[in-house]
């Protein structure tokens, strides 16, 4: 595996350990030696765990992924797939004896039109690919007897089409045709235009054979932008549960989801929950009398807590686990005996691990748990397994330490059996992380954050300062390893990141102070995690610099529009105007979550948010980053700001991406591109 990486960790450790012996910080190049391992899945037995392991190819400048085994106490660390391949989604039969995966190549490295599913028999290493399907797989999930894996796919169907359009004559060449749509949701960030059909559940032999279509209907059953799945067997592999949204409105309120049971057999649904709310992620209990899943009553507010229900299968009774928590469980895994559960949830920016039990009584396991897969401090998934022993496979992510596997169990301490990194991270200063409260100037209110030091940091001398918004705006941040924070403290920056309010992890009374209210008073809460950072003594008042991508992107034209405190502004893919927003990005549901109503029918109130109201105060230099098929945020908002800026004489410039959605990282030279500009932009006023 290491000769694949070779170029690219040459190119990206030129810069290794000096003669003297001193690391130097973190190189923009390094975004090419990254790797980050994600989906661990333990083996029944315990005593092995398969993960997907990430890495990019500086040649391609592609991201790839392999599969990879590690004995549980670190030992026999092999590659189970290799080269330049998309293989994800291990899954262990319910034996141990196989694993089944999706792959974009087969076994004798030929690519495929469509990614596939195969089987690796784990005792002799025999790959067999069981699909040849002409649309990517998903969620695929083994039946209890082991003899059929059960997956989502999308079925396409005929395109609108509107008139009759002649045929060109023969010889001619026309260029592609009209997208035609009569659909809310066309199109998705990251996926683009969406193709016409519906994501269902199919069925296939795990030894291979004709898929079977299980649900039908107008509906989708999964797929992108969906709140769904994961597929869940019955106990006797009679039926398929999923959470899924099979109303009239789904695209106008998306988050309405139930859950289902589909007949293995006949396809007939059975509706298990029903309320106006969500019901999400399904898991029956191994012993196949409960179902478990996370949900809300939708109050129409911006932010709503995920409560942990367990149901009774058999007479609908449920109840609910975590009412005291007054946090929302985003992860969850049923215990073997199916007495209790395994559930993630973040608190105070650190995501929590617990075992909570049918009564409701939660005892803590582990802390740091992550799998956001993306070198950012963003909270909100945790990937982790349960073998029927009890033993646990975790990544976990620290501030100084990206993401690893770690396997340990309930009462007893985790330990690290990857190092995906260490050839990169034993050639690097790395900068501190440490954690900073203060209150608010706006009511008092306790708000978190944390500083990311410059290697060699000296607190004698004073340092420019760079606060960095989170987005969302319903997100954290907390203490995981941040490349994007640590390359620009390398630069010789404090950086600053804090959870203003609006932010999850600190119960739903604080995310929801920004209902109807954003931006707002998270001004305060920013500018005052400024001041204490200055009150530290080693931040230069003068030299202080804003950034943000996203809801962060809003928050730092928010901010420089109401201080000129800052000597330049760096702002990516942000929302400036709210009405044409929330006619143009691909999750115009908001209307009824984020604002009061439709944009026409409260243009005053989309009005007093819009960023543009305040942009008669902006004096600040400003950079705008948006990648061209940003779906979520638009470029045209960019664009927005952009030309208000120039006509205003504000020292400005903007950054278009090609190809990349929201967020910037499909290809890792566009991530650098992001990063090296927003250097460049911040160096010009240092």
């Amino acid at each position: 595996m290491r000769a694949i990486f070779g170029l690219m960790t040459a190119l990206a450790l030129a810069a290794g350990v000096l003669a003297d012996g001193h690391k130097p910080p973190f190189q923009p190049m390094d975004v090419f030696a990254l790797e980050h391992a994600a989906d661990p899945q333990i083996a029944p037995d315990g005593d092995s765990v398969v993960y997907v392991r990430h890495f990019a190819d500086v040649m391609s400048d592609t991201r790839y992924s392999n599969l990879w085994m590690v004995a549980a106490d670190g030992s026999d660390h092999k590659a189970l797939t290799n080269g330049l391949v998309n293989a994800h989604t291990p899954r262990w039969s319910p034996d141990g004896r196989r694993l089944a995966y999706i792959s974009n190549v087969n076994a004798d490295g030929a690519g495929q039109a469509s990614p596939q599913i195969f089987v690796r028999d784990m005792a002799s290493g025999t790959v067999s690919q069981i699909t040849t399907l002409t649309e990517a797989p998903s969620g695929i999930t083994w039946s209890p007897d082991g003899t059929a894996l059960a997956f989502t796919m999308l079925k396409r169907e005929a395109p609108l089409t509107i008139g009759t359009m002649p045929s060109p004559p023969k010889g001619a060449t026309w260029h592609a045709g009209a997208f035609t749509t009569d659909k809310l949701v066309y199109r998705f960030n990251g996926a683009g235009y969406l193709p016409d059909g519906y994501t269902h559940i199919f069925t296939v032999p795990a030894d291979g054979g004709t898929p079977k279509q299980i649900s039908s209907g107008d509906y989708h059953h999964g797929g992108i932008g969906r709140r769904a799945g994961p597929l869940s067997w019955t106990a006797d592999g009679k039926a398929i549960v999923l959470s899924a949204n099979r109303r009239s409105d789904a695209d106008q309120f998306p988050h309405n989801t139930d859950v289902f049971a589909f007949d293995v057999t006949t396809g007939e649904v059975r509706q298990l929950t029903t309320r106006d709310g969500g019901d999400n992620g399904a898991q029956v209990s191994p012993d196949g009398k409960w179902l478990a899943y996370t949900g809300f009553d939708d109050q129409r507010l911006g932010f709503h807590t995920d409560l942990l229900y367990v149901q009774d299968i058999a007479t609908g009774d449920r109840r609910v686990l975590t009412a005291d928590l007054d946090r929302s469980v985003h992860s969850f895994r049923w215990a073997s005996d199916s007495a209790g559960l395994y559930a993630a949830y973040d608190d105070g920016g650190v995501t929590q691990l617990a075992y909570v039990d049918l009564g409701g009584t939660m005892t803590p396991v582990t802390d740091n748990i992550s799998g956001n897969s993306g070198y950012s401090a963003y909270g909100g998934v945790a990937a982790f397994t349960v073998a029927p022993g009890g033993r646990i496979a975790a990544v976990k992510s620290f501030g100084t330490s990206a993401e690893d596997i770690y396997v340990g169990a309930r009462g007893d301490d985790f330990a690290q059996v990857t190092a995906v990194n260490d050839d990169l991270f034993d050639q690097r200063s790395i900068g501190a992380v440490e954690e900073i409260t203060y209150t608010s100037s706006k009511d008092g209110r306790r708000v978190q954050g944390w500083m990311v030091l410059p290697p060699d940091f000296d607190a004698t001398r004073k340092y420019p300062l760079l606060i960095e918004i989170h987005g969302g705006p319903f997100a954290n941040y907390g203490p995981r390893f941040d490349f994007e924070k640590q390359l620009f403290a390398a630069q010789g920056m404090v950086v600053l990141y804090v959870n203003p309010r609006g932010s999850t992890s600190y119960g739903a009374e604080f995310a929801n102070l920004i209902h109807h209210n954003y931006p707002s008073d998270d001004f305060d809460d920013l500018i005052s995690g400024v001041d204490a950072a200055i009150a530290k003594g080693f931040v230069d008042p003068d030299r202080l610099y804003v950034a943000g991508g996203s809801g962060g992107g809003v928050l730092t034209s928010w901010v420089i529009g109401r201080s000129n405190r800052f000597k330049a502004a760096v702002i990516f893919y942000p929302v400036i105007e709210w009405e044409s927003f929330n006619l143009t990005t691909d999750i115009p549901f908001v209307n009824y979550y984020w604002f009061p109503g439709e944009p026409w029918k409260h243009r005053e109130h989309y009005g007093s948010r819009s960023l543009l109201s305040v942009i008669e105060s902006v004096t600040t230099p400003s950079l705008l980053i948006t990648g061209e098929a940003d779906h979520r945020t638009p470029i045209s908002q960019t664009e927005q700001y952009y030309t208000a800026l120039k006509l205003r004489g504000i020292d400005t410039a903007m950054v278009r991406v090609p190809d990349e959605p929201h967020g910037i990282r499909v290809h890792p030279s566009h991530w650098l591109a992001k990063l090296t500009a927003t250097m460049g932009w911040i160096d010009k006023y240092r």
